[in-house]
């Protein structure tokens, strides 16, 4: 862009040009911006032009100290611009309304400026306050727990509430300040199933003695469950405080079901009942009510009143005396729900009052999940990211014709079945380990007796509540829907990412030779493909939004979301990376979106993040914790860094921060244990680490450790082992080695040669490209990498020559070559380079195992309509997910690589 920094002028002084990922908003925004290593110094302040304040902090360092990746927040624009400058070395410009935290006794108040926020320990918020009016308080969480699954028509249902058990400042302004709280659900017994009286009772009077106290200490660690942690977040100048809350399942699942999980708060109604507004977002507009309502009355209280009230704004005097004399006539409507049951279609309904009947209200399809509840006094806006993606989702209004109405953002409705984590299936006799890996044979299912247990699985949403001084216009109210669907993000062009040599190999599109732009071509297929599947094929859902599925049936048309291993992917040979590197290179706010969407689902659901398997994921199944496969290659640090460093996001951090110690999962399960041929135990002093898939996920949290805290423990280890590899006789091609845990480094006395063909299919390449790129001066370990790269795709008797036997094993063919293109790119070697594309396109090798991608050389999707399919699709059978992400990867890294020899190819 003009104006950007050119190549090696990326320092202080120097403009980076921010531009925004989809269009620009006036909300508060966050964002990470990377920069070539010894550009910025540790310290450098950061300005934006135009004066415009700025909060700025590190997020990542180089070895040599300097900043690797910087984050940058703004606070809400009343007219933002369509890009930034970015200066390093410059001081920010203050905000005129700065964020505040301080703490007032044993309550912490945030003041953004028109609105102040009240904390104690009791609730998320005790109160919500706009210019000194009370707006909300007593903003909590809640949920259901249900002793049957219902299935037999009774059930008791128990009311629970959030209990705050810990509260961290983590950023104080003066522009975005940031609030951790903790806490674990706790019966209600309160009074009306109000449990704020016994929580403060509890728990004590206030922040002080909710600081470091343990809920499970004060209720009882049989009485609470769903342990939580919500970030609040404030921004200068903002009305509304987003709210991301995650929680880990810690129940039983045979036992207890969820039957509701919700953010409710308490708003105050001061006006007259015909100056009272809700408003539900549906799929396009709101549902625009009064409590009670003046038009369509026999008696018209006249235009002006009409339009005031539709429009929420004050009705002012009734003139009329036949309507104002009977406005005690006129119904009030004090309770509203939307539920969305599923991914299609939502309801309405509202009632008088309790123990009065329902009436149902037009329905629609996808509720945008946003809601207002108020009057021309203030009220409070509220709404769920994601509402019908993550359904079975729900909007409560209650008493709004009271003094006290309340507003509910279910994460799990009320009204739909409870939530049901039981395994799927009794287990087909599959007892030992000779009669699971038969299993595996025919529906590729790694099953194990108690393996497939959710304890411990999490799940991470988005909210916002929001302070209104009165009823917002109607394009207001849709502006604030939009922000909460697509939140505003800046980041750099391609080109300025690609400039600071962050992530290892890639570049960005190059459509100048014609077989570089078919390829291209097949880049924007698949990514567009998966983004059209998951819609035609309702891939959404609570646990299930986020994910893809694994391989396809064509003679069903349909994926096999039925069938053992073949159902949800659970990012098996790493689309995330695919995902993360296309938008790298391409920008597409859409690829962003959708790998946003899949590092939310893996990083949550597919891992655990307490209990025995605390730190390990889980591999493909019909569940997503269903198989006993639990391995690091799930959990792997590699696919949570990109969303990390581009949002700052800190809930990602909390995810990086749980593998601050990686290597000792392998204490707790033997990846191998169903397949091994020697004796082994897990063994502190002598772990079985696999160098390839076990490996390239402990460098990736290792490293990432290390460039985000200055770990040196995790510096140590990583290196270390890395120079363990270089020492091995035959390196990576060894296969396996044996880890000290208290020193952290390898025996390097082995001399076996093992390889598998899934080694290089989890992130290895791309980290060892990154290690290599920082220049570490660890001996032999570049080699050791070259020369796996060099031999996987080599001629048996080369293979023969170097290390005494052919590799055995080999497949995976295309997703290889990128190896060998590695290989050629940092020796020169031409052949190998050619080599590389030959593979890639695949024109010989291991046919058995021939990319199905390339049986279909057009590359067309078919639709498919008719009594065959429940309702109309489309597919490319020749597609995997495996298949997909490695050409994906492949062809990324082969551009990047060795694109110049394929106008010589």
């Amino acid at each position: 862009m003009p104006g950007e920094a050119a190549a090696g002028d990326v320092g202080a002084g120097a403009v980076t040009v921010l531009r925004w990922l989809e269009r620009p908003c006036r909300q508060g925004v966050t964002w990470g911006v990377p920069w070539p290593r010894g550009a910025v110094r540790p310290g450098t302040p950061f300005a934006l032009a135009g004066g415009v304040p700025v909060q700025s902090w590190t997020t990542a360092t180089w070895p040599d100290g300097s900043v690797k990746w910087s984050a940058h927040a703004i606070g809400p624009q009343a007219a933002p611009a369509g890009s930034y400058e970015l200066i390093p070395g410059a001081g920010p410009a203050a905000p005129q309304e700065p964020v505040t935290v301080t703490r007032d006794g044993d309550v912490l108040r945030v003041s953004t400026g028109p609105v102040a926020w009240a904390l104690s320990g009791t609730d998320l918020i005790t109160s919500v306050t706009y210019g000194g009016a009370e707006i909300a308080r007593e903003v909590r969480l809640v949920s259901l727990r249900q002793d049957t699954p219902d299935e037999d028509g009774s059930r008791v249902r128990e009311p629970y509430t959030g209990r705050i058990s810990r509260i961290v400042v983590e950023q104080d302004g003066p522009v975005r300040a940031v609030v951790r709280l903790e806490g674990r659900h706790v019966p209600d017994r309160g009074p009306a199933g109000d449990a704020g009286k016994d929580a403060g009772e509890t728990l004590g009077k206030g922040l002080g003695e909710a600081l470091g106290k343990d809920a499970g200490e004060a209720a009882g660690e049989d009485a609470s469950w769903l342990p939580f942690t919500v970030r609040l977040y404030f921004y200068a100048g903002a009305a509304d405080v987003r709210v991301v809350h995650s929680f880990v399942w810690d129940g039983d699942a045979s036992r207890d079901f969820l039957a509701g999980l919700g953010l409710r708060a308490r708003v105050v109604m001061r006006d007259a009942l015909h100056d009272r507004h809700v408003r539900l977002a549906g799929a396009e507009g709101f549902l625009t009510e009064a409590v009670r309502g003046l038009t369509g009355l026999r008696r018209d209280p006249g235009e002006a009143v009409r339009r005031a009230q539709a429009e929420g704004r004050p009705v002012g005097e009734i003139g009329d005396p036949e309507v104002a004399g009977r406005l005690h006539l006129i119904p009030a409507w004090n309770d509203y729900t939307l539920d969305q049951g599923s991914a299609d279609g939502f309801t309405l309904r509202k009632r008088t009052a309790p123990g009065h009947a329902w009436v149902t209200v037009p329905a629609g399809t996808r509720s945008r999940g946003y809601g207002y509840v108020g009057g021309a006094g203030g009220g409070l806006g509220f709404g769920l990211r994601d509402f019908w993606r993550l359904h079975p989702t729900r909007l409560d209004i209650r008493g709004a014709a009271t003094d006290l109405a309340t507003a509910v953002v279910w994460l799990w409705s009320p009204g739909a079945p409870p939530m049901d984590l039981r395994f799927w299936h009794d287990g087909m006799g599959q007892d030992t380990h000779a009669g699971q890996l038969e299993g595996l044979e025919i529906t590729y299912e790694d099953h194990e007796p108690g393996f497939g247990d959710p304890h411990g699985v999490a799940r991470t949403h988005e909210l916002t509540l929001r302070a209104c001084p009165a009823t917002p216009p109607a394009a207001e109210l849709a502006e604030y829907a939009a922000l909460l669907e697509s939140p505003g993000l800046l980041t750099v062009t391609p080109g300025r990412m690609r400039m600071a040599g962050v992530f290892g190999t890639w570049s960005p599109p190059d459509r100048s030779v014609p077989a570089a732009a078919a390829i291209e071509d097949r880049l924007d297929f698949l990514s567009d493909f998966y983004a059209r599947q998951r819609e035609e094929r309702r891939w959404y859902g609570f646990w299930d939004y986020g994910d893809v599925m694994h391989a396809y049936d064509p003679d069903r048309h349909t994926w096999r979301y039925d069938v053992g291993g073949y159902a949800w992917d659970n990012s098996e040979l790493s689309p995330d990376l695919w995902l993360w590197y296309q938008y790298l290179r391409t920008g597409r706010a859409d690829v962003f979106r959708l790998a946003e969407a899949m590092t939310r689902h893996t990083g949550e659901v597919d891992v655990y993040h307490l209990g025995r398997w605390k730190g390990l994921g889980s591999r493909h199944n019909v569940q997503h914790w269903g198989c006993s496969c639990k391995q690091l290659r799930v959990s792997n640090a590699a696919y949570r860094r990109f969303l990390y460093y581009l949002t700052a996001d800190e809930r990602t951090g909390d995810l990086l921060d749980e593998l601050a110690a990686p290597e000792e999962t392998f204490l707790a399960l033997d990846p191998l244990r169903k397949v091994r041929r020697d004796v082994y135990t897990p063994d502190p002093a002598a772990l079985s680490v696999g160098l390839g898939v076990d490996w390239g996920a402990l460098a990736a949290a290792w490293l990432t450790r290390w460039e985000r805290h200055g770990d040196e423990r995790a510096r140590d280890r990583l290196l270390g082992t890395m120079a363990g590899i270089g020492a091995l006789p035959y390196g990576f091609l060894t296969g396996e080695a044996r880890l000290d845990l208290v020193t952290g480094r390898f025996d390097t006395t082995r001399e076996a040669v093992d390889v598998s063909h899934l080694s290089a299919l989890f992130g290895l390449p791309e980290i060892c490209a990154e290690l290599i790129d920082l220049e570490l001066g660890v001996p032999g370990f570049e080699r050791a990498w070259l020369d796996y790269c060099r031999l996987y795709l080599a001629p048996a008797e080369r293979q023969a020559a170097e290390v005494g036997r052919a590799l055995s094993g080999i497949s995976m063919i295309q997703a290889h070559s990128r190896l060998a293109a590695y290989a050629a790119a940092r020796t020169g070697d031409a052949e190998l380079a050619r080599l590389a594309w030959r593979k890639f396109f695949h024109d010989e090798g291991d046919q058995l195992n021939v990319n199905p991608l390339q049986r279909e050389p057009g590359w067309r999707l078919t639709e498919v309509r008719g009594p065959a399919v429940l309702m109309p699709v489309t597919e490319a059978p020749f597609v995997s997910t495996n298949d997909a992400a490695q050409y994906g990867l492949a062809a990324i890294q082969n551009l990047a690589l060795v694109g110049d020899e394929l106008a010589t190819t």
